[in-house]
Parts: structure tokens; sequence; C-alpha cells
């Protein structure tokens, strides 16, 4: 998938004129690359329009006018875009309370290396572990607590491509303090096998 660059990103203005019909078709896009593991464990599946959007709104919040500062922003979100045979997604530990926060976040430490896509069902199938996007990682992870947002991606061959194609796919949470899975729909199914496929 290709990478964003600076003609990417329209100006604020120009955003502005955009920025209704864009966000509508970005949270129905969102809506089928999110899934819910567990309780409190969200992962949103990344591409380049997810990834753009994410910019533009960043740049409209904080009022980015020069090309130095997009380019922060292009450096920063960039590697989130997964090349072909990849998948890119973030992980939301969605909590609500200040009480939550204190409980679970001790509790989820190393969570981000915990992320499994499972192919196939029972003794033939393969697990893909996901790994922590390493532009991110040092900011993200600590020995005490965990932060409620990491960025994970899973490489696969292209034997895992094509089970991924044609078998079950679950993603799941394998941590000794949460354990969870989720069978992808078919329509999340077919969305992440275009990123696969490139």
């Amino acid at each position: 998938m290709a990478k964003l660059t600076l003609d990417d990103i329209a100006d604020l203005r120009a955003y502005e004129r955009e920025r209704e019909a864009f966000r509508s078709r970005i949270i129905a896009l969102k809506r089928r690359r999110r899934v819910h593991v567990g309780p409190v464990v969200t992962l949103v599946f990344e591409n380049h329009d997810t990834i753009r959007f994410q910019i533009q709104e960043m740049a409209r919040a904080e009022r980015m006018l020069t090309d130095e500062a997009i380019q922060g922003e292009l450096d920063a979100y960039n590697p989130l875009i997964p090349d072909p045979g990849e998948l890119s997604a973030t992980l939301f530990i969605e909590l609500t309370s200040e009480e939550e926060l204190r409980e679970w976040l001790p509790k989820l430490v190393g969570i981000e290396r915990s992320v499994e896509l499972i192919l196939g069902e029972g003794a033939g199938a393969v697990v893909v572990r996901a790994r922590p996007e390493a532009g991110h990682e040092a900011q993200l992870t600590r020995q005490d607590v965990t932060a409620s947002v990491h960025y994970l991606r899973w490489s696969m061959t292209p034997g895992q491509v094509a089970r991924f194609a044609a078998e079950p796919v679950v993603v799941a949470v394998n941590h000794a303090q949460y354990a969870y899975g989720t069978t992808l729909g078919e329509e999340t199914r077919v969305e992440l096998l275009a990123d696969l496929r490139g």
C-alpha cells in the first residue's frame, strides 16, 4: 500500500471543503475494520485512508500550516500503513473511569505482545503473533503499567495469506490477565484481505 506524501494532505481550507464527506466515508470504513476482543480491547485495522484521516484531523486540530509540521506527522504515522503481506492495527484498551484505569493498566502490561491471528481451526490452525510497531514501541511500553493505545503489525507468508482468505480467522488476545478471541466477520475479512494482497 502506498505511503502518504505531502501532496496527499490537503491544506486546511481545502480539507474543510471535503471533511464532511471524507469523515462519513472513514466512519463507514472503520466500522468494517473495527474488531472488539473481549470487554475492554478494540482493534482498528489501519490502511492508507484511515491514516490520511488521522493526519488530516491532527493537522486541523493543531492548525498545522507548514510542510515541516505535516512531514513530522507523515513520518510518525506512515509506518502504520501496511505493506503487502502485512496487517497493521491500533489497539485500544477502552476504559472509562479512573478506577478502571488503575485496575486494568497494571494488569495488562505486555498486552501488545499477546495479540494473535489464528488462521484455521483445530490442530492445524496457524498462529501469527503481532509485534509492536517499532517506531512507537519505546514510547508506549513500560514495566509497571501499559498504555491504553498500542500500534501492532502482523507479517504473513503467501501461504498464510491464502489461509486467511479461505479459512476462519480469529483475532485473539492471549495474555495471562486477558484471554479472549473474536472470529472475523466476512466483511472485515474481505476488507483486510485487500490489505494483505496490496
